[in-house]
């Protein structure tokens, strides 16, 4: 088993936490599905931290399968480091400054229905997410895939798996849910917009080498996400939105890549005085 991880670590890392969360989804909704009951959106929302456990445990298991002691402590180093200047923090405004432009454009241009909403406390929501997921997203898997791709291809690979480990819970996401008809294209706006913010958040990872910082960044974009997603909006419109959001964030994404290239990386060079 540990040569097969050791050979293939980031399809061990997908399959080990799609099993884990996936299955903890499953076991919580099993009664009702086996009785023929609806699963209700509280259903949903429970859900979602109980899926936390498998990117977390599978990143932890893996660091240390592979590295032992010494992996962990690079993986716990890489979670407490802070200090990497306040440009590297500015990217965090990213999610809330984009939501805003995008809802505020569509509200004014297309249905009052758009207008964000402010609920402060649902920022919380963010927080659990990015500590536990980015335990595993770019604490194991991001690095080992790209050892093989440049640091856009293996973001945009792990951002498309991101995005499907939500399916067991994508109709609860959003105000509309269920999404009924507007599912598909719904979960389709959501991966892209998942892909697009895993560059983003890889673009940060690279530059830096802090989990740290991954982990604010998720949590900016989760918590925002809920904080500013409108309310009344119908599943059409909520879709649409979505979508929009992810356009807007693939725009930064490439200008990121046209300046930083495929590696994502600049390397600043020190002047030195002549």
């Amino acid at each position: 088993m540990k040569v097969l991880i050791r050979h293939y670590p980031a399809i061990a890392y997908f399959v080990i936490t799609y099993i884990i969360s996936w299955s903890g989804a499953f076991i919580l909704v099993a009664p009702k599905l086996l009785h023929g009951v609806p699963i209700g959106k509280m259903d949903g929302i429970i859900m979602f931290p109980i899926m936390l456990a498998g990117p977390f445990f599978t990143g932890i298991i893996l660091n240390y399968t592979l590295d032992g002691k010494a992996g962990l402590r690079g993986l716990f180093s890489k979670m407490g480091r802070g200090g990497v200047g306040f440009r590297w923090y500015a990217p965090l405004l990213i999610p809330p400054v984009v939501i805003i432009a995008v809802l505020l454009f569509l509200s004014a241009f297309f249905s009052p229905h758009f207008a964000p909403n402010f609920f402060l406390l649902s920022i919380l929501f963010g927080i659990p997410a990015g500590f536990f997921e980015e335990t595993g997203w770019m604490g194991f898997a991001f690095p080992r895939l790209n050892l093989r791709y440049s640091a856009f291809k293996a973001s945009v690979i792990l951002g498309i798996f991101w995005g499907l480990w939500h399916l067991p819970v994508i109709d609860f996401l959003g105000a509309a849910s269920p999404h009924g008809a507007y599912l598909v294209p719904f979960s389709l706006s959501f991966i892209v917009l998942m892909t697009a913010m895993r560059v983003l958040i890889a673009w940060i990872y690279t530059n830096t080498k802090s989990i740290l910082l991954c982990q604010l960044m998720h949590a900016s974009s989760t918590g925002f996400l809920v904080m500013f997603g409108p309310p009344h909006v119908s599943p059409a419109q909520e879709t649409l939105w979505y979508a929009v959001y992810a356009a807007a964030l693939w725009a930064i994404v490439l200008v990121i890549k046209k300046i930083y290239g495929p590696g994502l990386y600049i390397k600043l060079v020190k002047k030195v005085p002549a």
